[in-house]
């Protein structure tokens, strides 16, 4: 049993052949697997395709690169997608001062409002958060996002940072990254986070674990994510797969 708590199953990667990829993800032993919204208007998208598999559910919202384009039709937008059958959660949601694709106020305030969104809603929300820790947290406090809880998605900190984003009472999912012989402080973050407060993803298309890298990343792989948390905890993947689903459905509050 193994779940991938966050794919964009809905980008153009995956036309030519998106159900053989969610075929592989269910001979693998996926049993829920959350579609995130990628841009502004893929939820609807996503929406569709979490509606023809039963352990597909789906995500909508703003990444913090569209954030310049946020705006009240975008969040009436959003609104209406998280009114759908299967919906998760607010997300993603976020800063990324790396790219900075949108000025940081904006991602800012894009920020803020989809966290009040996602409390209107009661919704959890997924976040992504890049060299913008300190501002990430902060607004996560200041808009009082415990009260509806949520995931830092592909968390890339060290053990101090999850340190804090679980005293904020949040889950952190880890990805490919986790794999990577570089990837020391990320490692350190998943021996250390408890068990019952971690997730498994893929970020597919993206962030495709060792030995794989270099190619196009699927849902499938989540088990070698889940098989590296696993040796770093000193348990089988097994465990870890059955426990980081349980806690997939926990976040997500997925009967």
């Amino acid at each position: 049993m193994y779940s991938d708590s966050h794919a964009h199953l809905t980008l153009e990667y995956f036309e030519p052949d998106r159900d053989d990829v969610i075929a592989r993800a269910r001979q693998a032993g996926i049993v829920r697997l959350i579609t995130v919204s990628s841009f502004i208007g893929d939820a609807e998208a996503c929406a569709a395709l979490a509606a023809r598999h039963d352990f597909i559910h789906f995500t909508a919202g703003v990444h913090p690169h569209e954030a310049k384009s946020f705006a009240p039709e975008v969040a009436d937008g959003i609104r209406r997608a998280a009114g759908r059958p299967k919906a998760a959660a607010i997300g993603e949601i976020g800063l990324d001062y790396h790219y900075d694709f949108s000025p940081r106020e904006a991602q800012r305030r894009a920020f803020r409002d989809q966290i009040a969104l996602a409390r209107a809603l009661k919704l959890p929300i997924v976040i992504h958060t890049r060299e913008a820790w300190d501002d990430t947290l902060l607004i996560l406090d200041d808009e009082r996002a415990r009260e509806v809880g949520g995931v830092f998605h592909c968390f890339s900190g060290g053990k101090e940072e999850a340190k804090r984003c679980l005293d904020l009472g949040f889950y952190l999912s880890f990805a490919g990254p986790v794999t990577f012989k570089n990837a020391s402080d990320v490692a350190a973050a998943a021996a250390y986070a408890p068990l019952d407060r971690i997730l498994c993803e893929t970020d597919s298309p993206y962030l495709t674990p060792h030995p794989y890298r270099g190619q196009r990343n699927e849902p499938a792989r989540v088990i070698l994510v889940a098989a590296r948390v696993a040796a770093l905890k000193g348990m089988t993947p097994e465990a870890v797969g059955e426990a980081t689903t349980r806690n997939l459905e926990a976040v997500f509050r997925l009967d």
